[in-house]
């Protein structure tokens, strides 16, 4: 089953109203909401331009409008007079929740450490939201008991089983390998027992350290998977591989090219198959940045809200030496400038870009390394809108999602409000004033 049979789009706003418990009369002013939020700048994330102040309202955890804010009316007796909670916003902005197209959780869970894997992943999930990711998309290793936490994730607010506020989920269960067609199309199988959201497998040999899946073996990966209604994400570094996996319908290209340039033939599989490209540039900053102590440990923006373990751990002395003394981390770091100038080359081309991080291991810090990837992305040439589009209303649609990633009429309520331009700089949506999932706010989640 796909994730858009699995959670259809309440189709417009007439169908949201109609689905929603009689309520009382309120005043024109103001329609029937649970959250007004007026004043701010809006960027819906479909390509439409930063609006002028607007009033957004939010019914149900789902946006029920976005419009103009006009200047004699009175939102917040309006609102006060109806009971409703209302946002003054003046001269800050909002915009779409970020959505993780490649993150992990659960990765660093350790058994017997007292904390269940469950309750480990509902953890991460409300760090990535406290940071502006209101959506991840976790691409392996994901264990049985995290598809219930994803389902929790993507009920009504009010349902008495919805999960706690943080990020939503998808799932892709455990990396499907094999050595033979026979044994990746029963691992798939199995994979797909589970209800995952994607099928994930890997084509890489490590730097030539391990055996890559062979073209037979991730082609019958692909043809099984389909079989089950469900895309393969696609880890892979050798531009060869892209374009294999391309031809035999991978759903997701879920790291950069890394080893040379894209060619035209690449770029016209990209525009032949309508499959997305995630960058990813902050995995590569992962395998390098603790052979010592990397500077952005005195960042307060990571360090008011990080899993102080995972820091003690990338700062033992004896794992730092071996990072430098490894040739895969000089061999990455040259891997991260061919990524960007490749991320470059795809965005000029009108290849969809899809924001993700890989995020989640050890060291990846989740939420943090989001923000550090718009940095890269920046660095590599994109302007803030274009990052901006491809945490949102691009990675929503490269997740075939229809009910997140935009500010429009039925959508989830899922959303940042910021207190400086996003658009003059990505690096704006460090400015967290606050973060709704769903409608809810997330506690902690204002940030420097």
């Amino acid at each position: 089953m796909t994730a858009r049979q699995r959670w259809p789009r309440v189709a417009g706003v007439a169908a949201l109203l109609a689905a929603l418990p009689a309520c009382g009369p309120a005043p024109s002013a103001d329609p029937a909401s649970d959250l007004v939020v007026y004043g701010a700048r809006v960027w819906d994330g479909t390509g439409a331009g930063l609006s002028e102040p607007a009033v957004m309202r939010v019914v149900a955890g789902r946006i029920l409008s976005v419009e103009p804010l006009a200047g004699d009316a009175d939102i917040a007796a309006a609102a006060e007079a109806a009971g409703v909670p209302a946002i003054d916003a003046t001269g800050q902005f909002i915009i779409p929740g970020l959505i993780n197209v490649h993150g992990h959780v659960g990765g660093t869970w350790i058994p017997g450490s007292g904390v269940e894997y469950a309750e480990y992943a509902v953890s991460e999930l409300a760090r990535y939201a406290r940071f502006g990711v209101t959506t991840v998309n976790s691409l392996g290793g994901d264990r049985e008991p995290v598809f219930a936490v994803r389902d929790a994730s993507w009920r009504p607010e009010a349902a008495e089983d919805a999960g706690p506020p943080g990020a939503r989920l998808l799932v892709a269960g455990p990396v499907v390998t094999g050595a033979s067609p026979e044994e990746v199309t029963a691992a798939v199988d199995a994979a797909a027992a589970m209800g995952p959201d994607w099928i994930k497998i890997r084509v890489d040999d490590n730097l030539g350290t391990s055996t890559k899946m062979s073209p037979e073996s991730y082609g019958a990966v692909i043809a099984r998977a389909g079989e089950h209604g469900l895309r393969v994400a696609s880890h892979l570094f050798y531009h060869e591989d892209a374009k294999g996996l391309l031809r035999a319908g991978t759903g997701l290209v879920a790291h950069s090219i890394r080893d040379e340039p894209v060619d035209d033939e690449t770029i016209g599989l990209f525009h032949e198959t309508g499959v997305c490209y995630v960058p990813t540039l902050t995995r590569e900053v992962s395998t390098y940045a603790y052979g010592d102590r990397p500077a952005f440990f005195d960042d307060p923006f990571l360090m008011s809200d990080v899993d102080s373990a995972q820091v003690v751990t990338v700062s033992d002395p004896a794992r730092q030496e071996r990072i430098r003394a490894s040739g895969a981390a000089e061999a990455y770091g040259r891997a991260l400038e061919v990524a960007q100038s490749n991320l470059a080359l795809l965005a000029e081309a009108g290849v969809p870009i899809a924001f993700g991080t890989d995020s989640g291991p050890v060291g990846r810090f989740q939420g943090y390394f989001e923000h550090m990837e718009m940095t890269l992305m920046a660095e590599a040439g994109l302007s803030p809108e274009q990052i901006l589009r491809s945490a949102t209303g691009v990675a929503a649609d490269c997740l075939d999602r229809d009910d997140i990633g935009t500010l429009e009429a039925g959508r989830r309520a899922d959303f940042l409000l910021l207190r400086a331009n996003p658009l003059e700089d990505a690096a704006n949506v460090r400015a967290i004033e606050g973060v709704w999932v769903g409608g809810e706010l997330i506690d902690g989640s204002r940030r420097f």
